[in-house]
């Protein structure tokens, strides 16, 4: 990514985690989910995805649990909220490209918005899509921001723990 976030990436994951796009914090420390209050890493742990809670320094070990990360859109901005219906748009062949050539089993999407934008539906439920998304299964899982208090820690590890029993074999 050019703004200094990387994608961590490798063909064949079980699951690549689709952030919206980075926050100001994970961008200037060049690390996925490094903002105060993100609770990313610690939702994966207790939701079964790694042994042990990593740490945004430590993002790239992501890989060795067959999980990947990226964002949908590379601009960093403070909220989500201050993206823009047209960069969704702008992006979504070229990101629909990326998941095809990796080939995830599994894409989840972190929030509803950039895959609403992404697939053209205005309403997305949480959960299991009916449809794939560059041949990927595609989850939709509440954003684990510090910003997102809709969810509790609890509600944040069931939904995930849902798409680990499906997609981590």
């Amino acid at each position: 990514m050019s703004e200094g976030l990387e994608d961590i990436l490798a063909e064949q994951l079980a699951v690549i985690f689709c952030g919206i796009n980075p926050g100001v914090m994970a961008a200037a420390q060049g690390h996925h989910f490094a903002g105060r209050g993100n609770r990313f890493w610690r939702t994966l742990h207790l939701a079964g995805f790694t042994p042990i809670e990593l740490c945004p320094e430590n993002d790239r070990t992501i890989l060795q649990y067959q999980c990947g990360l990226t964002a949908v859109v590379e601009r960093p901005t403070a909220r989500a909220d201050q993206l823009s219906q047209h960069e969704f748009i702008a992006v979504a062949g070229d990101f629909e490209r990326k998941i095809t050539r990796y080939a995830p089993r599994c894409v989840a999407f972190l929030g509803k918005a950039a895959y609403s934008a992404l697939s053209g539906q205005r309403e997305v439920a949480w959960g299991l899509q009916a449809k794939t998304f560059g041949n990927a299964v595609v989850w939709v899982l509440p954003n684990p921001s510090g910003r997102n208090r809709a969810f509790s820690l609890e509600q944040l590890v069931h939904a995930y723990r849902q798409l680990r029993l499906m997609a981590v074999q």
